[in-house]
């Protein structure tokens, strides 16, 4: 796209994107190995993509249902998260003193005060209003935003 004078345009202000489809984990019977691939832990809890917007945050499941009101403690320390816009992947969970998580008791959890559930963020889809589909051949975010934050990134 280029500007009114010819020029290549350097940023185009779109508008917040909705619920956006998830790539989900399938079965399949042999891990595939090597350098090009990327494996990411399957956790026991709920899929979903909080998005912080106008001064707002929801919290939509797998199949884009908004379920803020039933994780509102995901919701509440969301404004933690400092930028004016953002969507996140994520699961929301409860973790085990020794790391793992079961999905019977996220479900007991919800039925309560929800004061242990935790959203463990997978990668930002949409941050500060730019989006970060793009990656290197090895699969690293390319947006100097992240440079020097995490290594595997």
């Amino acid at each position: 796209m280029a500007s009114p004078r010819g020029k290549p345009a350097i940023g185009v202000k779109a508008p917040f994107p909705g619920f956006i489809e998830p790539a989900l984990a399938s079965s399949i019977e042999k891990v595939p190995s090597g350098a090009r691939w990327i494996h990411e832990i399957k956790f026991d809890g709920y899929r979903v993509q909080v998005h912080l917007a106008n001064q707002a945050v929801t919290i939509f499941t797998r199949r884009g249902h908004d379920w803020t009101k039933r994780f509102r403690k995901v919701a509440d320390d969301a404004w933690h998260i400092r930028a004016g816009s953002a969507i996140i992947d994520g699961e929301i969970v409860v973790p085990a003193a020794d790391g793992s998580t079961d999905f019977s008791v996220l479900q007991n959890e919800l039925k309560g005060k929800s004061t242990s559930i935790v959203l463990v963020a997978f990668e930002p889809k949409l941050l500060a209003e730019i989006e970060y589909r793009a990656k290197t051949a090895e699969g690293k975010l390319r947006h100097p935003f992240f440079k020097g934050l995490r290594e595997d990134l």
